[in-house]
């Protein structure tokens, strides 16, 4: 597999550089804050960056025809349209979060949260200092997943990769779902799949719980 990295030099990209080296695929396009290069056509493109890196890695797609997997958060609307726009000629996986178990715990919050919706929820997350957003996009993920808006409480401290928790309560008892990365190569392992995924699915827009769904 020929791919591109947008947000090269980033923590991501130097884990999902290493990870797809390791197994044998091309990395032919490269692009950072006012630097490009490119050594060929990718099949896939992975953008995990910032907001404002889109347009280029819209332009890449267009010009080199290839599929996208995007994990950057904090989009606008007219950027989340954007993407959606793409999706139309092509596979874009696009998920603010592509560890496995915090998207099944998101599919479990679908299917169960229903019998919980007289129960009072809140979610607090945990990340790095150097995170933008907040709250980060899988807690607006996990919100979005019980169905109704609730609180959402963020940290930024040291190094943390990223916690998320999801309280439940009454006036009797408390239900708590929490998920911790440990190792952000689960990331990287996860985007890996989802390219995967996106270099032979058809056209249209696909969340990492979509990849997953798959092997169900």
């Amino acid at each position: 597999m020929r791919y591109g990295l947008i947000g090269y030099t980033g923590r991501m990209g130097k884990e999902l550089s290493t990870l797809l080296s390791e197994n044998g695929h091309e990395l032919v396009l490269t692009v950072d804050e006012n630097e490009e290069h490119v050594a060929g056509a990718p099949q896939v493109i992975l953008d995990f960056s910032l907001p404002g890196a889109l347009a280029a890695t819209l332009r890449h797609c267009r010009e080199h025809g290839s599929a996208l997997v995007i994990g950057t958060t904090g989009f606008s609307d007219s950027q989340l349209a954007q993407i959606r726009e793409l999706a139309q000629s092509r596979a874009v996986v696009h998920s603010s979060n592509f560890g496995i178990g915090i998207n099944i715990l998101a599919m479990i919050l679908k299917d169960y949260s229903q019998m919980l919706s007289d129960w009072e929820v809140e979610i607090e997350e945990t990340h790095h200092n150097q995170k933008k957003d907040a709250p980060s996009g899988t807690a607006l993920m996990l919100m979005a997943a019980t169905g109704r808006t609730c609180p959402a409480h963020s940290l930024r401290l040291g190094n943390l990769p990223g916690d998320h928790t999801v309280h439940f309560a009454r006036t009797d008892e408390l239900l708590t779902f929490t998920h911790r990365i440990v190792n952000r190569g689960l990331l990287a392992r996860g985007a890996f799949q989802a390219a995967e995924f996106a270099l032979t699915a058809k056209p249209g827009y696909y969340t990492f719980q979509d990849v997953l769904a798959t092997k169900r």
